[in-house]
């Protein structure tokens, strides 16, 4: 039996501007409510076609998910089975389901960049996970399942203390986090780290990282203009807030740390906030680029980095994978330690079922969750 789940429309202002205008939108679709309800077809899968899963499948881009049953297939020497628990739901899988992410897969696919999960069965060649362990994986594009087979060196095994769920939000986010001050930016203890987009899956780990690993001196920047994030950032370690929304970033920033700046920005959101963050930095200041969450991509004026020695690099977490997989492991490797001496906590916004996917999708789009939004196969 095969569910295929229609969700909510993507709103078309959103769409619109980051160029994912969609032909599902209600002005496309005359007669078509703006946010219909769930609808829910059956269909039953063929005789012979063996064991079966459920899956979120991109079968057409710019068109809402559908929950369809998948054909199992066989594990290749050097793969392993796993059953997944929670997938986290990422901006790059929205992107990547409208044809606008840096990797376009083969229609149709199945969305999820990460997952956690226990092992069902090893391939032959297998030797560094047995059946049963707990585990999360870096799967590209097929973790929203309840099965996943998976190569496996892309799997890390769970520590005892750490849950399945929190465990999910691990890969991504805390990846990121650790990639971008401990290998980009250099973090030392004691200096001061500006974050923006602070209230995200990404900002919140970067804040836990800096805080409670790096001992970093934290000052945050809640990009949404919320006072509640900015309450939910100093919750999370952060030791100073600004809401930018209410004036010059890089006033606020000298208020609180002086005419110097601060020695680390770590932005995910670009445009003038990136501007602003660049202007924040002290003498060589260092300025990481991991995302334009904003819609727009700023031009970097070079004299700014002349003279105060400034670095501005970028960090594109999954090039990792194919360019320096030994670093890439070790920040995943990082992250489960961590996690294990209850040094990171991540923080879980929302949890959607697997028929929600498109509801999920919705709320991230909407930035109406804090931290990390999962998808529950269980």
């Amino acid at each position: 039996m095969a569910v295929v789940a229609r969700g909510p429309w993507l709103p078309r202002a959103w769409l619109c501007r980051w160029g994912l205008d969609s032909p599902l939108s209600p002005k496309r679709q005359p007669g078509f409510p703006r946010n219909p309800p769930l609808a829910l077809c059956y269909r039953r899968a063929g005789p012979g076609c063996g064991r079966h899963y459920r899956a979120a499948l991109c079968a057409e881009l710019k068109q809402p998910l559908a929950i369809e049953e998948v054909a199992s297939r066989p594990v290749r020497p050097h793969e392993v089975r796993v059953d997944v628990h929670f997938c986290g739901v990422n901006f790059a899988d929205i992107l990547v389901c409208h044809g606008q992410y840096q990797e376009k897969p083969q229609l149709p696919f199945i969305p999820g960049m990460e997952f956690s999960g226990t092992v069902l069965e090893i391939g032959t060649d297998v030797s560094i996970v047995k059946e049963g362990d707990r585990v999360i994986g870096v799967s590209g594009f097929n973790g929203m399942a309840e099965e996943c087979v998976i190569d496996q060196k892309m799997l890390w095994q769970i520590p005892e203390r750490a849950p399945l769920r929190e465990a999910a939000a691990l890969p991504v986010s805390y990846g990121t986090a650790i990639l971008a001050l401990e290998h980009r930016a250099r973090t030392r203890p004691g200096e001061t780290v500006l974050v923006t987009a602070a209230a995200g899956a990404t900002g919140l780990a970067v804040i836990d990282v800096a805080t409670n690993v790096l001992q970093a001196q934290v000052f945050v920047i809640a990009a949404t203009g919320s006072d509640k994030k900015c309450k939910l950032a100093l919750q999370k370690g952060a030791q100073s807030t600004v809401n930018y929304s209410q004036g010059s970033l890089k006033e606020a920033v000298r208020k609180l740390v002086g005419s110097a700046g601060v020695n680390v920005a770590i932005d995910t959101v670009g445009g003038d906030v990136f501007l602003e963050a660049l202007r924040s930095l002290a003498w060589e200041g260092r300025i990481v680029v991991v995302g334009f969450a904003g819609g727009n991509i700023a031009s970097v004026p070079a004299n700014l980095l002349l003279l105060k020695n400034i670095s501005a690099m970028g960090l594109y977490w999954g090039r990792y994978k194919e360019q320096s997989f030994p670093v890439f492991s070790r920040t995943l490797s990082s992250a489960l330690q961590y996690c294990q001496q209850g040094r990171i906590q991540p923080h879980i916004g929302a949890v959607f079922k697997l028929e929600e996917v498109n509801d999920a999708f919705l709320h991230v789009i909407q930035r109406k969750s804090t931290g990390k939004v999962l998808i529950s196969l269980k």
